[in-house]
């Protein structure tokens, strides 16, 4: 097999009709030549956009299927002799699950949500009556924070695991191969759910059990070892446990605390979200004033570093949603929290960001006595303040961009993709100094950076908080065992070691593999 790169224009590269025969005709490929896209990006460096697509090219021999799994070579583990437990149904568990059944495990899901179609129902409730249902909302439920919050596949997390086989498993479950091809893959809100429910159906259909409504209320340690937990008055007994909650099951962090396993304050990031009118940023990136039917609607990354009180922290865009939306991501009633989604046409008006700061444990002094909680007390605390101002709804603290760096209360509001409502504020009133100081001092730089993103067009809009989790789980290297409860494997965004979908399913799978080798029984 060769490889070879051919340049395409836009209306080539993404026009699904043509581009086959437009990369046949310019690589003078032969009718017995079998060829495929390999990979596929956009180069916007110059005034005319162009998409760079590498070819694998075979001669005479059919090229091997691109997707090796299968979902019909899993075992069928009903009546396995071993057990896991895993705790929450992200995208760590379920990957998780998928891998105990590979090798032989039964998995049983314990998910204190709903199944990822009632969760609708709660997340209709937050938009439009402003009610938060502090067990289904867009961060719990089935899928994960994730499902409806985006389900974009990118990560830097390649020592984790293998990024293609988690693609391969998506794609086996219902994603468009697209994915496997292009640099920054994106399913899209509307589009993850059916594959969540898919992989579901494949754990259960194979010897897994996923219990909805299922919360876990407390943990049943002996001599530094997991015996057991208790859900719905329940107890459930396994030979391993996955934790894989997520970043927001604050309760869950509490209860680890409680039950005498150790819990640690971690570093995290904090900020706002930004929102642009999309063809801004078009505009800017692609460098013309209207992007035609095939460009997608165009993203950016950026970063600066801050000074304040001598303290250096890096500002950065976080989870970047072209033709996107701004969603309410509370998991209780008096708190602000908002998230970015793309759907997968990437449509909206609009395109958002996270702008949001790096906080060291050294920014949580004013909480120290608060021990491994003094990260999620600060989180906390802005979250609280943040509904406080806003008048106790999901309506959310918003500010022109300008007016933000300049401490002037808009005025009025654009447009905006949050259907909850915004309310006019004085953002430097709901973030402590240290962040809105560094905030102000990144978007200015911003704007040098990509000439027309400082504008008063934009908003932004608080807060941006639930980045990543302010604890972690400590657990061993190798085994990702806990450091001090046996049979306890932490994973995933909540624990402290993903940032995202793909990186926390690798972990899923990591942890499943290290529980199996740890635990299987000998000799069987």
């Amino acid at each position: 097999m060769i490889e070879k790169e051919v340049v395409l224009k836009p209306e080539e590269a993404f026009n699904e009709e043509v581009v086959l025969s437009t990369i046949k005709n310019k690589l003078q490929l032969k009718d017995s030549q079998y060829f495929r896209i390999a990979k596929r990006s956009i180069d916007a460096r110059s005034k005319e956009v162009k998409v760079r697509v590498k070819v694998e090219i075979n001669n005479d021999t059919p090229l091997a299927d691109r997707i090796n799994y299968k979902i019909s070579d899993l075992p069928k583990v009903h009546e396995a002799k071993q057990t896991a437990i895993i705790i929450g149904a992200g995208p760590a568990g379920l990957f998780a699950a998928l891998r105990f059944i590979e090798l032989g495990w039964k998995p049983v899901i314990l998910e204190r949500g709903k199944d990822v179609r009632s969760r609708r129902r709660d997340l209709a409730d937050i938009n439009k009556k402003h009610i938060v249902n502090s067990e289904s909302n867009y961060c719990f439920g089935e899928g994960g924070a994730g499902t409806y919050s985006d389900g974009k596949l990118y990560t830097r997390s390649k020592k984790r695991g293998d990024i293609y086989r988690i693609l391969e498993i998506l794609v086996a479950h219902g994603a468009k191969e697209d994915i496997m091809i292009d640099a920054h893959p994106h399913i899209g809100t509307n589009k993850l759910p059916k594959i969540i429910q898919s992989i579901r159906e494949s754990i259960i259909e194979h010897g897994g059990e996923v219990h909805f409504d299922t919360k876990v209320t407390s943990f049943q340690v002996e001599n530094n070892e997991l015996k057991g937990v208790k859900a719905n008055d329940k107890n459930y007994i396994a030979d391993a446990y996955i934790l894989a909650t997520g970043h927001s099951a604050r309760d869950i962090f509490h209860l680890l605390h409680e039950s005498n396993i150790l819990i640690e304050a971690k570093p995290f990031a904090l900020g706002v979200r930004v929102e642009h009118p999309q063809r801004i940023i078009d505009q800017i990136q692609y460098k013309c004033d209207d992007r035609g039917e095939y460009l997608p609607a165009s993203s950016y990354a950026l970063v600066h570093q801050t000074y304040f009180n001598d303290k250096k922290r890096g500002v950065f865009s976080f989870c970047m949603c072209p033709g996107g939306f701004i969603v309410p991501a509370a998991t209780e009633s008096g708190e602000i929290v908002v998230n970015g989604m793309s759907p997968s046409r990437r449509d909206s008006k609009y395109a958002n960001s996270g702008i949001v700061v790096a906080i060291e444990l050294e920014d949580m002094l004013q909480y120290e006595d608060k021990g491994p909680f003094k990260g999620l007390t600060l989180q906390e605390s802005i979250e609280q303040q943040a509904c406080k101002i806003a008048g106790n709804t999901q309506a959310a603290p918003a500010q022109r961009l300008i007016d933000f760096t300049q401490g002037k209360l808009s005025k009025d509001l654009p447009d905006t993709s949050y259907q909850p409502g915004l309310v006019s504020t004085r953002m430097d009133e709901v973030l402590p100094p240290f962040i809105a100081e560094r905030l102000k001092t990144a978007f200015k730089a911003f704007g040098k950076k990509m000439k027309g993103y400082f504008t008063n067009e934009a908003i932004i809009v608080g807060v941006e908080s639930r980045t990543s989790s302010p604890i972690r789980i400590p657990r061993e290297k190798e085994s990702l065992e806990h450091t001090q409860t046996k049979r306890l494997f932490p994973c995933g965004e909540g624990a402290g070691y993903a940032g995202g979908i793909v990186s926390a399913a690798m972990d899923g799978e990591r942890c499943a593999e290290r529980a199996v080798e740890l635990y299987k029984i000998k000799n069987e």
